[in-house]
């Protein structure tokens, strides 16, 4: 036991709970900007809607090769 009181922690143990944590902070972060570009995308084609385009879609041309 410490002067505290308390036992010691266990550094293997922090370091995994460190590890997992950051892991979940990545997947949350990466998560957010998924979000974000799919309500700019959503947006984007409502504001297009919204003023009587008929054109409003995404065009998906193929790469040209030479």
């Amino acid at each position: 036991m410490t002067e505290e009181g308390k036992p010691p922690e266990e550094e293997g143990n922090r370091a995994v709970e460190n590890m997992v944590l950051a892991g979940f902070f990545v997947v949350l972060v990466a998560a957010g900007i998924w979000l974000l570009s799919t309500m700019a995308d959503v947006r984007k084609a409502q504001d297009c809607a919204a003023q009587g385009r008929r054109n409003c879609a995404t065009i998906e041309a193929p790469e040209r090769t030479r």
